[in-house]
């Protein structure tokens, strides 16, 4: 018996980092998971695993989002999980930097939910999990100016869901990451001048002297996603390894 046997999840941002090692995870404990991702070539890895299935969607797109929710008669849990991390402070934040920002983290996520909240409205019951960071309202960070503010955003769009559904059987919580050794956490290593000394800045600031894991934060996937954790709502889920301390 899998932790989320019969439960059908969908899931964006799953083709590489924490959206794919939530999705596999979900997987392995019986859960049927619909993975999306605007990256069809990675994404399509995944169907090498019993019980997921991919759809290619840009969460930013509301007439993808719309056609997806015509596909799936039944959800038991949303991930949201797209995200942008821009580098700089609000002087190196562009217009165009802020708005691809929001629209990616905040507004997909606004998008999803009001595509997919009637049906769990419906059903009397269903379960959103949010991408946020510590990076947040939790911690101020350098150089992390609209990415900072986007998942402050997050954060207070999770607890207004939580609040205003709570009695129509709606659970929604935000998962509060630190620093994770993703693809996307490399790739911008890569990008800084200096790519050798960005690694070693990124591990000295963790207390515990390395980076979190794509599969550890799955985890925290799977325990809210589960009916272990059916007594939380509107929390912020850190997991950081004591970054925010």
């Amino acid at each position: 018996m899998g932790r989320l046997d019969g439960k059908i999840i969908v899931l964006t941002a799953a083709a590489q980092g924490i959206g794919r090692a939530a999705a596999i995870a979900f997987a392995k404990e019986g859960a049927q998971v619909i993975a999306t991702d605007v990256n069809e070539s990675k994404l399509r890895e995944l169907e090498a695993f019993p019980g997921i299935q991919v759809r290619v969607l840009d969460v930013t797109n509301k007439g993808q989002i719309e056609n997806l929710t015509k596909e799936v008669t039944k959800i038991d849990v949303l991930c949201n999980v797209a995200g942008y991390v821009h580098h700089g402070t609000i002087l190196d934040c562009e217009e165009k930097d802020w708005d691809f920002t929001m629209t990616l983290n905040v507004r997909s996520m606004y998008l999803m939910i009001k595509a997919f909240l009637p049906k769990m409205l419906e059903q009397k019951s269903g379960n959103i999990i949010n991408m946020s960071s510590v990076a947040s309202s939790i911690k101020g960070v350098a150089n992390r100016c609209v990415y900072s503010t986007s998942k402050a955003a997050v954060i207070g769009l999770t607890k207004s869901i939580a609040a205003d559904f709570i009695e129509q059987g709606i659970r929604c919580n935000c998962i509060c990451p630190g620093t994770v050794d993703t693809p996307s956490l490399r790739e911008r290593i890569q990008a800084r001048p200096n790519p050798e000394q960005a690694l070693k800045d990124f591990v000295a600031r963790q207390k515990m002297g390395r980076l979190a894991t794509a599969e550890e934060v799955a985890h925290l996937f799977v325990y809210l996603a589960s009916n272990e954790s059916a007594y939380m709502t509107g929390n912020e889920c850190i997991i950081d390894g004591g970054w925010n301390l």
